[in-house]
């Protein structure tokens, strides 16, 4: 006689006690992979993708903010995520822009990838930093200016020169691991490698044992800025000191 048990499967993670919807850049297929693997229990990411391919047309994310936020909102999410370094770098005031935008179409609270670096930078009270990062040189000036309005100093940067979100891509993980020891610098307080698309998440924790700083990266910051904003407080292994100490 067969069982009237109901036949059991693998939890699946619904978002019990919290949901993020990401608005990410469209070529992006980094940050879901690695900000999924970073989630504590009971969270969950939803996502919605904005026009960017590349550094060529990086203020056309913001073409479709508004249609964008609305399509998120309508998972009724937690929190939303404006995630593309780059953009959210751009300029001081272009951080109020997205916010102004977003607030107008949903009052659900936001976390933007800038706000959440200067602020994993912050607790761990690193004024002065090594930056590296796929972009053109043009794209890392904005970026050093940017942290340079919130009181943070790039005592040295590298760009990989890179145009397209596709080549930065398919940068190894050993590429960051080698190009970010290349910069080392004794007066730095921490390293970040900035850019949403980049397979970096997998040498944080051997830059550090390495360089003995913290090292941030894109998705981990706005991950670990998310979930402390949202007040959960869980302490996550395998990503390096921000996401395990703070």
């Amino acid at each position: 006689m067969q069982s009237a048990e109901r036949p059991t499967a693998p939890a699946i993670n619904y978002g019990s006690r919290a949901t993020f919807g990401m608005l990410l850049p469209s070529v992006n297929t980094i940050a879901e992979p690695q900000i999924t693997a970073m989630l504590p229990p009971g969270v969950s990411l939803h996502t919605t993708r904005l026009c960017l391919r590349g550094d060529a047309e990086l203020l056309s994310m913001l073409d479709r903010l508004e249609e964008a936020t609305a399509l998120i909102a309508d998972a009724a999410v937690d929190r939303i995520i404006f995630h593309c370094t780059a953009v959210s770098t751009y300029s001081p005031e272009i951080v109020d822009e997205i916010t102004q935008r977003i607030a107008a179409v949903t009052a659900i609270p936001l976390t933007i990838t800038s706000e959440a670096i200067v602020a994993a930078l912050r607790a761990f009270e690193a004024s002065r930093i090594v930056l590296v990062t796929p972009y053109t040189q043009a794209t890392n000036d904005r970026e050093v200016r940017f942290l340079a309005h919130h009181g943070i100093t790039v005592t040295r940067e590298r760009g990989l020169g890179m145009e397209s979100g596709a080549e930065m891509i398919r940068v190894e993980p050993e590429t960051w691991y080698r190009e970010v020891l290349a910069m080392r610098d004794p007066r730095a307080d921490a390293y970040f490698i900035s850019c949403t698309a980049v397979r970096s998440a997998e040498v944080i924790e051997a830059l550090e044992a390495e360089l003995d700083r913290p090292v941030i990266t894109s998705n981990q910051g706005v991950l670990w800025g998310a979930l402390r904003a949202a007040g959960i407080a869980d302490r996550v292994p395998g990503f390096g000191r921000l996401l395990r100490d703070h």
